[in-house]
């Protein structure tokens, strides 16, 4: 019974340690799979997917936080007010060439009959000792003066009446120039001689930027084309239409240099009377293309009128294409392309029928009657 005992204490024991052992392993077990489930978790490769995809996504406070604004779009321009101007411009630069021919006429028949009577008046009572007394009470300086005014008068009336013209034109580019060398005027001279679609001012500089040039060579080589062609074009349109066709040119070429910017998205400044010389060129070469031109540094060189109207038209189509930025090719093609249209078909359009505004202000000026019209007409006979 004692041994019986024993072993019935001996197996209760062991039950008993058997019971603790089990109950301590199940109390570990569940902590041992949590740490390999998390373990396994960590490596299994949608784990590893989605932890990607959380590192390239951003969090959630991350992405409902404003990012950064998205550049400002820039609208383009409508350029139904600047057509509108340059339209109403050409009338207005026509009207008042056409007025200015009339007025210039009256004046020169005025003059003539003056001349005439003060001819009269000093056949009467022409004394050379008169003259050499007054000569003689002048003073050095005073005669040195009268000396310099007579060769400046010489001087000028050698000039043909193109030149003369556009001497004018060329003093008021070289003024303009002058200007931007100016600090102070610097702002003044971007805002209102530099022509650009995308600016506030543009309908000024559209007529300002044709007599601004800020690099002096470019300035030379256009004067030096408008000196060398002035002499035809004003003997084929006269000086009163001339200055209407350039000032007109210049406005229209930068109308057509707005578009071209506006359609391409490329809103930068430009300014030069390149599309007001262009004008000037393709007309005298459109009237005279067989006349023999040359450059100034190759003589040797020569091609007809004709040909270097189509290169230079050709070169500037090319430019705009490809999109050339060295000049405004698209004020070129447009001032150059007025100059052919004038010359064919514009001077018989718009010159030939100034005559009923001519009349109209020649009724102004004499409401009274209808006194006789210098040159036989209501204009003159004016160029043709």
């Amino acid at each position: 019974m004692a041994w019986r005992g024993c072993v019935m204490k001996w197996a209760k024991t062991e039950f008993i340690r058997s019971t603790n052992t089990t109950s301590r392993s199940s109390r570990l077990n569940p902590c041992n799979q949590q740490r390999c489930g998390f373990r396994r978790d960590a490596k299994r490769p949608d784990t590893k997917k989605g932890n990607v995809t959380q590192e390239t996504n951003p969090p959630p406070s991350e992405a409902g936080a404003p990012g950064p604004p998205p550049p400002p779009k820039i609208p383009r321009p409508t350029l139904f007010k600047p057509l509108m101007f340059t339209v109403g411009f050409t009338g207005c630069s026509f009207g008042a060439a056409a007025i200015l021919q009339y007025e210039t006429l009256k004046s020169r028949v005025q003059s003539a009959k003056d001349e005439e009577e003060e001819e009269k008046l000093l056949q009467g009572s022409q004394d050379m000792a008169y003259w050499h007394n007054w000569w003689n009470q002048l003073s050095g300086f005073q005669r040195q003066l009268i000396l310099v005014m007579s060769m400046v008068d010489d001087f000028w009336s050698s000039l043909t009446e193109g030149q003369r013209t556009v001497t004018g034109i060329i003093a008021v580019n070289a003024v303009v120039l002058c200007c931007w060398r100016i600090p102070a005027m610097q702002r003044s001279m971007i805002k209102y001689f530099t022509s650009n679609p995308a600016s506030k001012t543009r309908y000024l500089p559209m007529v300002l930027s044709s007599f601004s040039h800020y690099s002096i060579i470019h300035m030379v080589a256009n004067m030096y084309v408008l000196w060398t062609f002035s002499s035809g074009i004003v003997s084929l349109l006269g000086k009163e239409q001339f200055l209407a066709v350039y000032m007109s040119a210049g406005v229209i070429s930068t109308m057509v240099s707005y578009m071209c910017k506006t359609a391409t998205g490329r809103l930068y400044p430009s300014l030069g009377a390149s599309g007001a010389v262009m004008a000037v060129l393709a007309a005298v070469c459109t009237k005279v293309p067989e006349a023999k031109l040359g450059i100034i540094f190759l003589p040797i060189i020569t091609f007809t009128a004709g040909n270097a109207l189509k290169a230079l038209i050709a070169i500037d189509a090319a430019g705009l294409i490809l999109g050339w930025r060295m000049f405004d090719h698209a004020a070129h093609l447009g001032g150059a392309l007025f100059g052919v249209w004038y010359v064919a078909y514009g001077h018989k359009l718009i010159w030939r029928k100034r005559e009923p505004l001519v009349k109209m202000w020649h009724d102004m000026r004499s409401p009274g009657g209808s006194g006789s019209r210098p040159g036989g007409g209501p204009g003159g006979p004016g160029p043709q």
